[in-house]
């Protein structure tokens, strides 16, 4: 298995919190981190919450109960109706490991827009609890990510197998060994590992709002019975196979792929809720500001106690990911903060393969929404609207900064730095 899908999976659920060290951490907080129902982790999160405005500790551990609760609530939609992961990078929010369901119940369009709702709308709780945590401070929880996890198939408990780490290990494929003999797989969250998790609750938030901006019935009617074989999708009976392609045999992935070919060819979306779409924007701007707070913080720490994400002065790699981090990583991920921000504000303009002296003002791809089509956007024609004159990223800008990040790529850094 790769590096880079161990980091995602590290990405997508590395938001483990802090608090006090761990003999003086909350009662409830240790209760939400080792609880084995969602009832008693339940409760534990209404103790922190009610705590949260007079006790740092309490906040932190709340906001990052609000974010497990978030993807909970992803989960178990996915689950109820039988979601069936395509695994796919280009679809980043359907890749946990939802368990199979024997017994979906059919999904309308508007149900599943009302679940990308109530997981973005409890992102943005998370993203304010723990925004409400002073930056200064002392935080340090430990944390078992044997031992925390999340009810991905709504039956109220968290078993072993919903723990992180089984879940990061699912992401991987298997990649992260959870067995005695593995490295520790607990982990000192501090204080810049909340700034951390705060970006991504950002990140996440972006996805959807940019998702719910639009009208995607179309793609929703004509492909989604690909991720939701036995929902009662409009085309189910036509085009999945009567066993849902689970038999094995040489269709079972074809009609798969066939119907991936559809989705990117349905994505031609209208624009009906246009407020999203720059919300997409300044939640993007956020993580950048985030993350900035986050290496500030990372920098000016004096320990090396089982860091999650270390700095240059903490010697030692990551024992999920197996990287350490220099100051040359560091410079070239600030840089890259730049760069971004730089993109989203319209300062510099992206390029378009086709496209010679002009590029493409992406703030205002965001504010000054029209219909989004995918395949369009790719030739070109789509993205006409938004083409100016400038300063135009260059592709030497950006192999300036790839390099420093050596071996193990960019990418599989930016998906762990965030």
């Amino acid at each position: 298995m790769t590096m880079r899908r161990t980091i995602l999976a590290a990405a997508l659920f590395a938001f483990l919190p802090a608090s006090f060290a761990w003999a003086e951490m909350p009662d409830a907080a240790k209760s939400l981190f080792e609880a084995k129902s969602m009832a008693e982790r339940n409760a534990a999160l209404s103790t922190l919450e009610a705590a949260a405005a007079k006790d740092p500790a309490s906040a932190y551990a709340a906001g990052a109960g609000e974010f497990f609760t978030a993807l909970e609530l992803l989960a178990g939609g996915l689950h109820r109706h039988g979601f069936d992961s395509p695994k796919s990078f280009m679809l980043p929010l359907m890749q946990l490991p939802v368990p199979d369901n024997p017994n979906p119940q059919p999904l309308t369009y508007e149900e599943f827009r009302a679940i990308l709702v109530s997981f973005r709308d409890r992102l943005e709780e998370s993203a304010a609890t723990l925004g409400s945590v002073p930056a200064n401070a002392d935080i340090g929880m430990v944390v078992d990510l044997t031992r925390a996890g999340i009810d991905l198939n709504e039956d109220g408990a968290i078993a072993p197998d919903e723990s992180f780490a089984a879940i990061m290990a699912a992401l991987s494929r298997g990649s992260v060994d959870t067995s005695a003999a593995a490295p520790s797989l607990t982990f000192r969250f501090d204080r810049a590992d909340g700034f951390w998790l705060q970006g991504y609750a950002e990140f996440l938030m972006a996805q959807a709002d940019f998702w719910l901006a639009h009208d995607f019935k179309a793609m929703f009617d004509g492909s989604f019975h690909m991720l939701f074989p036995r929902a009662k999708l409009p085309l189910q009976d036509a085009l999945v196979p009567l066993d849902g392609g689970m038999s094995g045999n040489m269709f079972a992935s074809e009609w798969r792929f066939a119907d991936f070919i559809s989705l990117v060819h349905l994505v031609n979306w209208p624009v009906i809720e246009p407020e999203r779409r720059q919300a997409a924007r300044r939640h993007l701007l956020e993580m950048i500001r985030l993350s900035r707070e986050d290496w500030k913080a990372i920098l000016a720490e004096t320990d090396n106690d089982r860091e999650w994400l270390p700095g240059p002065q903490q010697k030692g790699a990551n024992a999920l990911t197996g990287l350490d981090v220099g100051q040359e990583q560091v410079t070239a991920w600030l840089a890259t903060l730049t760069m971004a921000e730089d993109l989203l504000e319209g300062r510099v303009l992206l390029p378009h393969f086709r496209i010679a002296g002009k590029g493409i003002n992406m703030k205002r791809f965001f504010d000054e929404p029209k219909p989004f089509d995918l395949v369009l956007s790719i030739t070109g024609p789509g993205i006409a609207p938004y083409l100016e004159s400038g300063k135009i990223l260059t592709s030497n800008d950006f192999d300036q900064i790839q390099r420093e990040f050596g071996g193990a790529g960019f990418l599989t850094f930016a998906l762990w730095f965030n």
